[in-house]
C-alpha cells in the first residue's frame, strides 16, 4: 500500500508498505483524506525529534475496515475521524477527564508498518498518510456519513487543538477580548473558537495581509500584520492571548499584551530547546502562561461535538481545506503549506 515515510534525511512516497492485522482493542482504517499539518513537517525539518523510519501524518479521516477482539463502538463501513490521543482510559488522569495527561499517550510510538521486512514507526500513533493506518479505539470517532472526508480530516487535529484551546483550555466566556497571533490552521481555528465562545473583540495578527478576509470569515473582528496597533483596539490587554506560530518573540509579544487576569496560551511548537523570557514584574496582576496539548480535548466527546456544529453551520471546516493533493504530490504540498500558501492542505488516496 501507499504511504509517505520519512528515514531521518527525506521523506519519500512508497507503494510497498504492510500493516498488521487488528488485535484486541484495535481498529483497521482505510484513511480517505489526511491534513497536512506543520507537526508533520517539524519532524522532517528535526523541530519535532521522533525515531525512524516513520509513515508521517496524524490528520486523518476514513472508513473503519476491520475491528479487534472487543471493539463494540466501531464497525466495518463507519466513517470515523481519528485522533492522535492513543490513552489509556483507565489512569488516574483520564479518570478525571484529562486524557491528555495520560502518560501511556506520550513518548510510547508503536511500529505497525513495514517495509521489506523492517518495521516502522507510527507517528503520533496515527500516520494517516497511509492507505491504512491501525489505531486504539478510543482513536477512531464515529461520524455522519455528509461530513465530506477532507473536512471531517481536519477535526483530529487542527480543530482539536485550536477550538479546543479556546474552549477546553482558555475556557473564553461571552464578552472577553481574544488575541490570535498567527492565522495559520491553528490560528483559524483559534479564532473560530473564540468566536464559538462569544468573545467580544477577536484580534488577529499575521505578517501576511492575504490572510485577512479568511480570517475575518472564521470571526476575527480585527486584523493586523503586526502586534503594534494591538493596543489601539485593546487599550488595556486582552484577557486571552494565543500564539500559534511557535517563535519566542511572539511568545513574549503574547505575554506583554495580556490585561490584569490575561493569560497567554502557547500552542506554536518552537524547537524543543528554546527558550522564552518575560518579565516577571508583569505577572503579579493574576497574569498566566498556559501550556496546552491538543486543546486539552476528550476526542471522543469533542470530535461529535465539532461535527454537530459543522452541521448546524457553526463551525467552518469546508472552508480550512484550501487545496487538495494527490497523495503523490506530497512534496508539493508540503512545499505549498511550508510557503504559507495554504491554510491546510489535504492529502487524498
Amino acid at each position: 500500500m501507499r504511504g509517505v515515510i520519512f528515514d531521518g534525511k527525506q521523506t519519500e512516497v512508497v507503494d510497498d508498505l504492510e500493516i498488521r492485522d487488528p488485535g484486541p482493542g484495535e481498529v483497521l482504517v482505510a484513511i480517505s483524506a489526511a491534513g497536512l499539518c506543520h507537526s508533520d513537517l517539524s519532524v522532517v525539518d528535526g523541530t519535532i525529534p521522533f525515531p525512524v523510519p516513520v509513515v508521517l501524518g496524524h490528520e486523518g479521516a476514513g472508513v473503519v475496515e476491520a475491528v479487534g477482539v472487543g471493539v463494540i463502538h466501531v464497525q466495518p463501513g463507519d466513517h470515523v475521524s481519528l485522533s492522535t490521543l492513543a490513552n489509556c482510559g483507565t489512569c488516574a488522569e483520564c479518570d478525571r477527564g484529562r486524557p491528555t495527561m495520560c502518560r501511556k499517550a506520550i513518548g510510547m510510538p508503536q511500529q505497525p508498518f513495514a517495509r521489506g521486512g523492517r518495521p516502522l514507526y507510527q507517528f503520533a500513533a496515527n500516520s494517516a498518510f497511509a492507505e491504512r493506518t491501525l489505531v486504539k479505539a478510543v482513536q477512531a470517532v464515529r461520524i455522519p456519513d455528509e461530513i465530506p472526508m477532507q473536512s471531517a480530516a481536519l477535526i483530529g487535529c487542527g480543530v482539536l487543538t485550536g477550538v479546543g484551546a479556546v474552549l477546553n483550555r482558555a475556557r473564553v466566556d461571552r464578552g472577553d477580548t481574544v488575541l490570535v497571533i498567527g492565522t495559520g490552521g491553528i490560528g483559524l481555528n483559534v479564532i473560530q473558537g473564540a468566536r464559538i465562545a462569544g468573545a467580544l473583540k477577536i484580534v488577529a495578527v499575521d505578517s501576511n495581509p492575504a490572510k485577512e478576509p479568511v480570517a475575518r470569515q472564521f470571526g476575527a473582528t480585527h486584523f493586523l500584520t503586526s502586534t503594534k496597533a494591538v493596543k489601539d483596539i485593546l487599550p488595556t490587554g486582552a484577557n486571552h492571548a494565543f500564539e500559534c506560530v511557535g517563535r519566542v518573540e511572539l511568545i513574549r509579544q503574547a505575554i506583554d499584551l495580556l490585561d490584569r487576569h490575561g493569560q497567554a496560551v502557547l500552542l506554536g511548537v518552537p524547537p524543543s530547546t528554546a527558550e522564552a523570557s518575560f518579565l516577571v514584574s508583569s505577572m503579579y496582576l493574576d497574569k498566566s502562561i498556559l501550556g496546552c496539548r491538543y486543546g486539552s480535548s476528550r476526542p471522543q466527546r469533542d470530535i461529535a461535538l465539532y461535527a454537530n456544529l459543522y452541521r448546524e453551520g457553526r463551525l467552518l471546516l469546508d472552508e480550512l481545506v484550501t487545496a487538495t493533493y494527490p497523495v503523490e504530490d506530497f512534496e508539493k504540498a508540503a512545499e505549498d503549506a511550508r510557503g504559507g500558501r495554504v491554510a491546510r492542505a489535504v492529502l487524498t488516496f
